[in-house]
């Protein structure tokens, strides 16, 4: 279920991406000016800013579903612009990390999506682009690691074991981190 403020992140995107051309290119344009808007507009509230985060995200992938977008593709550019705004920002990125891939798994959720594939995605996104902003990629795919597991754990069903495998099977990712991080969680 979306919050409301991932329902109105949704619409504002499909609205801003509607007609146009490159959709996926659309889409990245109105996303990073949505989260970019949002981190400053509470950037004096700094914990609500990063929590604020996982629902715009969230609010991304839904906009791409509704818009005939790639979850998958979705998932790894909002995250990647999460990051990147989060750090232009002067916010801490392995947070937003963390909100930006929970946002994700939750927003494939809600829309039915594949959410091992873009839980995936969105590691590699949140990966590729801390390590853009100097942030230790070691760190960044612990912490998303960590928050997609947890967020397919409180999707239920088999979604969380469908995420570990989805993991553990990446050749993109750093084995060592995801086997410490996977046995840390006793599943």
């Amino acid at each position: 279920m979306l919050s409301d403020l991932a329902k109105q992140v949704s619409s504002a995107l499909v609205s801003a991406i509607a007609g146009a051309d490159d959709v996926l290119t659309a889409l990245r344009t109105a996303f990073k000016n949505q989260i970019t808007g949002t981190l400053r507009d509470v950037a004096d509230i700094a914990t609500s800013s990063l929590d604020a985060v996982s629902d715009v995200v969230s609010g991304a992938v839904s906009a791409a579903s509704s818009a005939g977008i790639s979850l998958v593709d979705a998932a790894r550019d909002s995250v990647g612009e999460t990051v990147d705004a989060v750090s232009e920002t002067g916010g801490n990125v392995l947070t937003a990390v963390s909100k930006a891939v929970s946002g994700a798994v939750k927003g494939a959720s809600s829309v039915g999506g594949d959410v091992a594939k873009v839980a995936v995605s969105a590691v590699e996104g949140a990966v590729e682009h801390a390590g853009k902003v100097g942030v230790s990629t070691t760190e960044a795919a612990r912490e998303a690691v960590v928050a997609v597991v947890k967020a397919a754990d409180e999707v239920g069903g088999e979604v969380g074991k469908s995420v570990r495998d989805a993991l553990l099977s990446a050749a993109s990712l750093p084995r060592d981190v995801i086997d410490s991080v996977l046995k840390g969680s006793g599943k």
